[in-house]
């Protein structure tokens, strides 16, 4: 994900098909890796030690990738990977991976601590906490007039804006007018962040969160949101006053909960 357009496409021409049967060991536990595989189509097991003794954890069914641990690190691999039928998967050797993935990956890591340092919000975490938050980010590009989240919608990511503005807006169901148009709350622009309300009280949106401007976000799942950003729960918790209080000013007393009605 971190690759732009002529990485992947340099990527992809590094690549090669290999077609595997049923019963193949695409990778032995404790080997040195040689390649990392993405699986194009076919089933395939994976087994790791466990009590001195092989057991299948998990299955790649038509999708999903494999082998990239032993490449980064240079360790054995730490998994046996066995197909249980026919099989494409298409390989990149370490070189080229290494070269360009883990390149890319440490230039990402470095741009998103920069950018990260400057919000206030995230000097609550440790630096190692930074790094890790780093990894996970995705950055997202959205065009101006682009809908990034909506009200009524689950929530699913927690969203950092890296350049340009947003606008929150919130249908008018509490003025005299009961017009159920959006009116604009607020702006948003770089360095600032949306989204996290309605995955910290795990409820559905409660405003609307549209580009301005062309926009580019680091977006970072739901999972990833409640494992690495703990020690920033209290901060984002306090915003609810100050979102309520935005909203008062617009609708009279209105409350978050009841634009989710």
């Amino acid at each position: 994900k971190s690759l732009d357009q002529e990485q992947r496409e340099y990527v992809l021409d590094a690549m090669f098909e290999k077609k595997v049967q049923n019963g193949d060991r695409v990778i032995e536990l404790g080997d040195s890796g040689d390649y990392f595989y993405v699986v194009d189509s076919g089933k395939l097991d994976c087994y790791i030690l466990i009590g001195g003794e092989e057991k299948k954890v998990a299955t790649y069914d038509n999708t999903g990738a494999f082998g990239e641990l032993a490449l980064m690190y240079g360790t054995p691999r730490a998994a046996t990977i066995v197909a249980t039928e026919e099989c494409i998967l298409w390989a990149l050797d370490r070189t080229t991976f290494r070269q360009l993935v883990l390149v890319t990956t440490m230039k990402k890591r470095e741009m998103y601590e920069k950018f990260l340092n400057d919000i206030p919000m995230l000097q609550e975490l440790e630096s190692y906490e930074r790094m890790n938050l780093s990894d996970a980010l995705v950055t997202t590009k959205y065009k101006s007039g682009d809908a990034i989240i909506k009200q009524g919608e689950e929530a699913e990511a927690f969203f950092i804006i890296e350049k340009g503005t947003c606008v929150v807006k919130v249908k008018d169901t509490f003025s005299s007018q009961h017009t159920n148009e959006e009116v604009e709350v607020s702006q948003l622009n770089s360095g600032e962040y949306f989204g996290e309300l309605a995955l910290l009280q795990q409820k559905p949106r409660a405003a609307s969160v549209y580009a301005l401007t062309d926009v580019d976000c680091a977006v970072l799942d739901i999972k990833a949101f409640e494992r690495l950003l703990g020690p920033c729960l209290d901060i984002m918790s306090r915003n609810v006053a100050n979102y309520e209080k935005q909203l008062t000013d617009l609708f009279g007393e209105v409350s978050l909960e009841d634009l989710r009605r």
